[in-house]
This record gives C-alpha cells, sequence and structure tokens, in this order.
C-alpha cells in the first residue's frame, strides 16, 4: 500500500508575483513593456497606467554558481503593472498585498519623488522582500549617484551603502541590466521559498472587477494558492460565481489555472470589491454557506462597533455643524478599482466652503437612471471615465440640459472638477484693516459730516475706505472717510506716523482720544 502524501510533501515551488511601484513616469510600465515585448504605455490615456494589470512572463534560471553559461531552463514570473498617480494609492497597496516581492522603480534622472516615498511606505508595511531598479540611466540627465544617496536619506540601505537591499542599474527604453534584474527576482525568491499546494482548491485576491455589457461582470484574479478548475465556485466576500470559463492573462481559454497565474472569470452575481480575498469550492452548496457565514459575520461585527451618543454633561454645548456648499456628481467608470480611486481623488479637492459630493456611482456605460439623478438634484453632474453615454442616457442630456462630463486622463478630471469647485465656491465677505489712526482734534461738525485731524498709528489710511469709530477699544459706530490731506494738500492715503486732516461721513460724532479702523470689503 502505498504511503499517504502529508500536507508538507504536497507543497511545490510556485512562481513569485512581483509588484512594480513607484512614481509616475519613472518607467514602471516601460520596463514590463521590454520584458513582455508588448507595449501597453500607447494603449493607456495620457501615458499613465490606471488600471492593475497582470502578466506573466518566463526567463531563463540564473546561474548561480557564477561561472560557465547561464541554463536554458526557464522559470515563470507574474508582474503586477499598478497605476503611479496618486490618485491610484489603494490600487498600489492591493498590488502590494498580492505581491510576494516589491520592485520600487526610481528614475536616475528625478531621483526621489513623493509616489516613490509613498509606494516606499506601503512596501515596508506589508513586510515583503525589494529590489530597487533604478530606470533611466541611458539618460543625459541621469545621475546615479543621488539617487543612491537619496535613497539611503530614506532609510534605503542598498547593497554598497549599509544596507542589503539588493539594486539593479536599467534602462527600460534599451533594455540594459533588465537580465540582470530578473536574476535577482528569482534569487530573492528563492531566498522566500515560495511554496504551494496544487491540490488544493484555488484561493488568491481579486485585482479588478468590471462591468461587461455583453459578458457581465468580468473579473481578474490572482491564484496564490491551490488549483482553479472549471465548475468549481469562487466567493468574493458576499460575491459568488461559478467558473464556466477561465481565461488566461493572454485571453486564451483553459480548462484549470494553478498558483501564482492571473485568471479572468465572468458570471459573479454582483461586483466583487478588488482587494478582496477569494475562495473556491467544488459545489455550490459550499460556496453558498461560505457567503452566508461573510455576511453573517459582517452583521455580528456592525453591531459591536455601534455606540450610543453620550447625552451632554452641564454646561457642554453641541458643537454645530458648519454648513458647507454641495457639488452634487454621479459618477461611473468601467471598473472597481478606478471607481474607489477617483472617489477617494476627489473627495480629497473638498475645500472649507464647498465640498463634493458623490450621490451615485456604478460601473458600465452612463444611462438614463445616472443622468436623472444628476438632474433631480441642484447643480448635479454626470461624470464618466473612460465609459461612455447610452444613447437614452444621451437624449435625456441634451433634451433637459443635464451635463455629462466624459474622461480618460485622471488629472483631467480632477483638473475640471477642481475649477468648477472654485467657480461654485460661495463668495464670503470679510473685512480687512487697511491702517488705524488716532483722533486729535475735531474742527468742525454738521449733520453726519466732521472735520477732524489725527495720526495714523499702524497701516494705511485709504481715502473713500469705510471706518470702524471706537471709544476706548469698544466699537460705537461706522462711517465712511470722504476725504484725506496731508499738509492741506488732497491725497489718496497717508501712511503710519503721518498726521492728516480728514472729511468723516457718520451719524456718530468722533472726539479727540477715539481710534478709527479704516477697512476694505473683500470676497473670499
Amino acid at each position: 500500500m502505498p504511503k499517504k502524501q502529508s500536507n508538507n510533501e504536497a507543497l511545490i515551488e510556485r512562481p513569485p508575483v512581483i509588484v512594480i511601484t513607484g512614481h509616475i513616469d519613472h518607467g514602471k510600465s516601460t520596463l514590463l513593456d521590454f520584458i513582455r515585448k508588448t507595449n501597453i504605455v500607447e494603449g493607456e490615456a495620457g501615458g499613465i497606467t490606471q488600471h492593475i494589470s497582470a502578466y506573466e512572463v518566463t526567463t531563463p534560471t540564473p546561474d548561480k554558481s557564477g561561472s560557465g553559461p547561464r541554463p536554458r531552463a526557464s522559470r515563470r514570473i507574474t508582474f503586477l503593472d499598478t497605476p503611479g498617480h496618486q490618485a491610484f494609492s489603494g490600487m498600489r497597496e492591493r498590488g502590494v498585498e498580492t505581491a510576494d516581492i516589491a520592485i520600487l522603480i526610481v528614475s536616475a534622472e528625478d531621483s526621489v519623488k513623493a509616489q516613490t516615498i509613498e509606494s516606499l511606505k506601503t512596501i515596508k508595511e506589508s513586510g515583503i522582500p525589494f529590489i530597487v531598479a533604478i530606470n533611466k540611466i541611458d539618460k543625459p540627465g541621469a545621475n546615479v549617484e543621488k539617487t543612491k544617496n537619496e535613497l539611503v536619506e530614506h532609510e534605503v540601505y542598498i547593497e554598497g551603502y549599509g544596507g542589503d537591499i539588493p539594486y539593479v542599474l536599467i534602462s527600460a527604453k534599451t533594455g540594459e541590466g533588465i537580465p540582470e534584474l530578473l536574476d535577482i527576482i528569482l534569487l530573492v525568491a528563492d531566498m522566500a521559498e515560495l511554496k504551494g499546494n496544487p491540490s488544493l482548491p484555488a484561493s488568491g485576491m481579486v485585482i479588478e472587477s468590471r462591468l461587461d455589457q455583453k459578458c457581465g461582470i468580468t473579473t481578474t484574479l490572482i491564484v496564490k494558492e491551490g488549483t482553479l478548475s472549471k465548475g468549481m465556485f469562487v466567493v468574493a466576500e458576499e460575491a459568488i460565481s461559478p467558473v464556466r470559463v477561465i481565461t488566461d492573462f493572454l485571453g486564451h481559454q483553459v480548462d484549470s489555472i494553478s498558483f501564482s497565474s492571473p485568471v479572468s472569470i465572468v458570471g459573479f452575481n454582483k461586483i466583487p470589491s478588488p482587494g478582496a480575498p477569494f475562495t473556491s469550492y467544488k459545489t455550490k452548496k459550499e460556496a453558498e454557506e461560505a457567503v452566508r457565514l461573510f455576511i453573517e459575520k459582517k452583521v455580528v461585527g456592525k453591531k459591536e462597533v455601534v455606540t450610543k451618543k453620550q447625552p451632554l454633561q452641564a454646561g457642554e454645548v453641541e458643537e454645530a455643524e458648519v454648513k458647507k456648499a454641495i457639488f452634487p456628481i454621479v459618477l461611473k467608470s468601467d471598473t472597481l478599482g478606478t471607481l474607489e480611486a477617483i472617489e477617494r481623488e476627489l473627495l480629497q479637492l473638498n475645500q472649507e466652503l464647498i465640498e463634493v459630493k458623490v450621490i451615485q456611482k456604478g460601473v458600465g456605460s452612463i444611462n438614463e437612471s445616472d443622468v436623472k439623478m444628476a438632474g433631480a438634484t441642484e447643480g448635479g453632474v454626470v461624470i464618466g471615465f473612460n465609459v461612455k453615454t447610452d444613447s437614452t442616457g444621451g437624449e435625456i442630456s441634451m433634451r433637459n440640459n443635464i451635463p455629462v462630463k466624459l474622461f480618460n486622463v485622471i488629472y483631467k478630471l480632477t483638473e475640471w472638477v477642481e475649477a468648477e469647485l472654485k467657480e461654485r465656491k460661495p463668495r464670503v465677505e470679510s473685512e480687512e484693516i487697511t491702517g488705524v489712526a488716532k483722533i486729535l482734534k475735531v474742527f468742525s461738525s454738521t449733520k453726519n459730516k466732521q472735520v477732524a485731524g489725527g495720526r495714523v498709528l499702524t497701516g494705511t489710511l485709504i481715502s473713500g475706505s469705510n471706518i470702524i469709530i471706537k471709544r476706548r477699544d469698544v466699537e460705537i459706530g461706522r462711517g465712511k472717510i470722504v476725504e484725506l490731506q496731508q499738509q492741506k494738500l488732497k491725497t489718496k492715503e497717508v501712511e503710519e506716523g503721518i498726521e492728516f486732516g480728514m472729511l468723516i461721513e457718520s451719524k456718530i460724532d468722533v472726539a479727540p482720544g477715539d481710534t478709527i479702523e479704516s477697512f476694505m470689503v473683500v470676497q473670499k
């Protein structure tokens, strides 16, 4: 009788999942382009990758002996391409959570930038090993030493600079250094001893979800453990899908797929959240039970965090809510991950007196419901990202003059919203003090008009400006400077320390010792 295989004996080496992250335009997509011999930059609006994509490549195993020709045996590596724009920080975080190894790409021209630091923080929080790729070494403005020193300043201690973090000098454009980068990826993967059990049901993470008008909900998954086969059922939180068709990253249909592989399936009953873990089951009954348990656990968790509002204690005053103007937006996007990234970016544009409110959001084309929702809300606008307006929605928009704005580049969208917020912002009048003066003598007084002399204490007194009249630091009235004189000559303004004569218009009589504050009413 053969010996039963233990779980440990069932474990085999699995390919590493790599996330490439870093600042915008430092060469992440160009690096992947060279590695997999395709070009996604030209296909991306504005040259910016705005979704997570997953790709498999094969590369020769590195020669660990240090001598002789490179062996020709090939090994698989899965790459996640993550957007570099700051709006997609949430998507970058999911990419790192899914990955086994990170590549922090830094331009030798620009050195360390804002999203470089943000990406580094995310990598460190995840605890996964990482490699630094110093890119654009072929550029005339490349300064490798400056880049290395800036990395050290941000506590990235690369090899030869006080640490053991591997780094490679590369040109994603010419391919220089990329074979060495692939070698180091596999060596780091070997040190991590990545293992998997192909006999288990597949599990992993949802990378992206989108609503296809023809096919339904299409979801990209990364299988981190086990094998996914036709006939199984996949559960991601509350979403469930039968596995009828499995498509690999090249678009080929396969019967099954194992760990570290990106895969696309269609048929979820609701859009699964990007970043959600998934598990597969052999039967629909098992899958439905997993969904039931998740919902039950979520409901219990909500009950635990509900807190009652405590009554106000004696002498306490409830803080009043600041009322703001609202810019209502119906937001539609092509994928759920992009939708949440854009919403997060829009909310960061909120100002003191006006804020964005997403009144409805979803994945897919702009339809009748979206346009009607915007039309039913004062000042409402429909914003679409990488989507189109269907015929009914477009007709209603034109007939009722309901604005629909379409974008395919994130910064164009945010620039437009920012300008719209500025235009819609409520104008608040405020009084800006331009000068303070002391009344030294009153020369004459008629009905509502007086001639007086004084000296400017601070600032500048301006002819035609409004004034506040104060006596013993208490406001007793207001008026206006009709005319200013300096050395018996008319003047538009009198500066600090200068004595003057003036004609003021006011219902309050000024007296020696009073102070006046000249102010301008401005709108902000």
